[in-house]
């Protein structure tokens, strides 16, 4: 079913009317908003602004035509002739009745009103209405223009035509609609995360866990699992082979016990226990235990490998353990077992599963990777290390030439010949030859950095020992052939 939005009009332009602003416009609807607050115009642009910045990096695809903002001065000005109106004012309940008096007597008949009420019930909204059937509850998350569970909560006033209505336009702008099935005080989303939020004040109110601990708990642990599965799907996971009605009987009893202030908990009846297990089934009952811990794996190391790029929560924890396998797999790399007349093989790799691209060949972005931590194997081996970077100073590759050469599969043993070109006071000159097998070679690398000193943003003289050890370097591979890919720039230096 289509149904043809044109216009949207946003009454409130707060954290939540402004995050709703923001997903209208980033996806290419004209919106007029009425908000009498003086600083209304600057908060909505800042939100938008952040919008902005943050569709750029989730989407590849090229940004589509914004739609219009427009500040309306009054309330008919906004909605006169908005085929959508999103109501996002504070929560209190006879203000929102008054606003949507006020919307009635300039709206068009056929418009559809979406409160973002996150507790009260369609019904009592919609109090007072001389046309209840279009008003319903269409609650989001904060940052809206971000997060895409909204959810649509009917009254019986409401038609199922309307709803569909509304669902339609929502799921366009890349929201999912999660159709509330009975009225009920919060809706469902927020009903969960009370019981968590009151279990918490009492943890901190007992002396517990302080409010760091308690969101360090979350973050480091369930949250991240929450994010990706849910919370029964999580369970069934638990329960292992036997599957949810297993996980129950486990840890049913548990219920019982005092583990929470929250002690009102349904009876586990068979009767209930079946609902869970049938609906369970229906939910993820077409994947085994072991496809559906696969998902969540992959789904995990998606979500740590965002939050490492970001040096965040648990990816923080990812990022000290990427450095730690760095310098374990290097430290044992010493002078004594290389002869330094000939190219070092400082670095080995296996090609993941999640390397090659539909081909079933190794992308080009991972033999960048696999070249640059060949280059970090030979800073780690001329002495490189945390103490060296403490001090305020690095090496920043300035230049890259990669030739691409062989296809290489998943599960290939890779190995990297690493060769000094040359070196002065603040350049280093390396090339690389990627190799599998018996003396394959799959690709190669030149590559020219630049040492600086980080504080001052600026290059610099190589300090010790890595001025020390490139010179011995140097000198020993000096009588070394320059490969013949080397390009000119890369001879001259040294």
């Amino acid at each position: 079913m289509t149904y043809q939005i044109r216009k949207v009009a946003a009454v409130g332009g707060g954290v939540i009317g402004g995050g709703w602003i923001a997903r209208f416009i980033l996806n290419g609807y004209d919106v007029a908003i009425y908000d009498p607050h003086p600083e209304a115009e600057r908060i909505v642009g800042e939100v938008l602004a952040n919008a902005e910045r943050a569709y750029g990096k989730l989407f590849q695809a090229p940004p589509i035509q914004k739609g219009q903002l427009t500040f309306a001065c009054t309330m008919e000005e906004a909605v006169s002739d908005a085929d959508y109106i999103q109501e996002s004012v504070p929560e209190r309940l006879d203000l929102k009745q008054k606003i949507y008096t006020e919307i009635e007597a300039h709206a068009r008949p056929d418009a559809l009103i979406g409160s973002s009420t996150s507790g009260f019930k369609p019904s009592e909204l919609q109090e007072g209405m001389s046309h209840p059937e279009r008003l319903f509850v269409a609650h989001p998350f904060n940052p809206v223009y971000l997060l895409p569970l909204v959810e649509i909560v009917p009254s019986e006033a409401n038609d199922r035509v309307q709803i569909e209505k509304a669902c339609t336009f929502l799921e366009e702008v890349g929201m999912k609609a999660l159709v509330v099935r009975k009225e009920i005080d919060a809706h469902i989303a927020d009903r969960l995360l009370e019981a968590v939020w009151r279990e918490g004040l009492w943890l901190i109110n007992d002396g517990v866990a302080t409010t760091q601990e308690i969101d360090d708990a979350i973050r480091y642990g369930f949250g991240l699992r929450w994010a990706q599965m849910g919370l029964f799907e999580t369970y069934r996971v638990a329960g292992g082979e036997a599957g949810m009605r297993h996980f129950i009987s486990q840890f049913g009893p548990a219920l019982q016990w005092p583990w929470t202030k929250l002690m009102d908990v349904p009876d586990l009846t068979e009767e209930l226990i079946d609902r869970i297990a049938c609906q369970s089934d229906a939910q993820s009952g077409h994947m085994s235990v072991r496809e559906l811990e696969r998902a969540r794996d992959d789904n995990l190391v998606g979500i740590l490998l965002a939050l490492k790029g970001n040096d965040w929560g648990a990816g923080s924890i990812i990022s000290e353990m990427d450095k730690r396998f760095y310098a374990k797999a290097h430290e044992d790399v010493d002078e004594r077992e290389h002869d330094l007349s000939k190219p070092l093989e400082l670095h080995k790799a296996r090609v993941a599963g999640e390397w090659t691209d539909y081909n079933g060949h190794m992308t080009e972005h991972r033999y960048l990777q696999v070249l640059g931590d060949a280059t970090d194997a030979f800073l780690t081996f001329i002495g490189m290390d945390e103490a060296y970077l403490a001090q305020g100073y690095s090496v920043y590759t300035v230049e890259t030439h990669i030739r691409f050469l062989k296809e290489v599969p998943a599960g290939t043993e890779i190995r990297v010949r690493t060769q000094m070109l040359g070196c002065d006071e603040k350049r280093l000159r390396l090339s690389h030859e990627m190799i599998m097998g018996d003396d394959t070679i799959i690709a190669t690398g030149e590559h020219m950095l630049m040492h600086v000193d980080t504080k001052a943003s600026s290059a610099c003289a190589f300090c010790s020992p890595l001025k020390e050890n490139l010179k011995h370097i140097n000198s020993a591979q000096k009588i070394l052939t320059i490969p013949s890919f080397a390009g000119r720039a890369i001879r001259a230096v040294g």
